[in-house]
């Protein structure tokens, strides 16, 4: 997901939920649950690849994820000044990039590119070609590179290398392809950015500060640990949200 880095109130860390909810019973999923995830049975698949690979304390079950891909549907409408614009550098001065700046015109150009999946927002559904598109064609300001270079990491680390080897190929050509990505990212500097994140991530690093590491919306790892905070059934987080202390933005306060 490409978003501006600035905080979000959800990276505040939630009062815990209680050990009664946390160890409740397993519920089927509900039918929003199977809207949210699309393919609940592949995320449940991932997450099950999570939880041997120990490379994430906190790894959360498919209600958990359903409720953090609520909360990025909340993002989308609410926040959606902070997804594929930036405040750092100005527009490509090429008709392209200043006609892609316009973020429903680019749409239709992203999803024609296999750059974004637009019902997939937590990733988990993705495989390694779709993520490697997405970060080449669709535009992450600042250190938003890390939610999907730490998704690869842990999923599928020899992808790091791929994306560093196209990147570094894009940047050597002019070719009408290599334009048209640059252009389709829409602001300058993008690609080198991208080759320079991925160089640290290769080492472990994704640049982030202690801040952004625990912010959902910029770290994969945050994601997870928000998820794995909130409640572990559809019956408990009625119970918390009739009690006042679950909402889509904030989740288990």
């Amino acid at each position: 997901m490409n978003v501006r880095p600035s905080i979000s109130p959800a990276a505040r860390a939630p009062v815990p939920v209680s050990a009664s909810v946390a160890s409740a019973a397993p519920e089927r999923l509900p039918l929003v649950a199977h809207l949210l995830l699309v393919d609940a049975a592949r995320v449940e698949a991932r997450l099950d690849e999570l939880r041997p690979a120990g490379a994430h304390h906190a790894v959360p079950n498919a209600w958990q994820v359903a409720l953090g891909v609520a909360r990025m549907w909340h993002r989308v409408i609410f926040r959606s000044g902070t997804i594929g614009t930036s405040a750092r550098h100005p527009v490509r001065r090429t008709w392209r990039a200043r006609l892609l700046v316009f973020r429903p015109l680019r749409f239709p150009f992203l999803l024609a590119e296999r750059a974004i999946a637009p019902l997939d927002f937590s990733g988990l559904l993705s495989r390694r070609e779709r993520i490697v598109r997405h970060l080449l064609g669709a535009h992450h300001d600042a250190r938003q590179f890390a939610y999907d270079l730490e998704l690869l990491a842990t999923l599928d680390r020899p992808a790091l290398e791929e994306v560093l080897a196209v990147v570094r190929a894009l940047l050597a050509e002019e070719s009408s392809r290599a334009r048209w990505l640059r252009d389709l990212v829409v602001f300058e500097r993008y690609h080198e950015e991208l080759e320079a994140a991925v160089l640290r991530a290769l080492e472990g690093d994704y640049g982030l500060t202690e801040e952004e590491r625990v912010d959902p919306d910029i770290a994969f790892g945050a994601y997870l640990a928000w998820c794995a905070r909130q409640p572990a059934t559809p019956h408990a987080t009625r119970a918390l949200w009739r009690e006042g202390r679950f909402t889509i933005a904030e989740g288990a306060c």
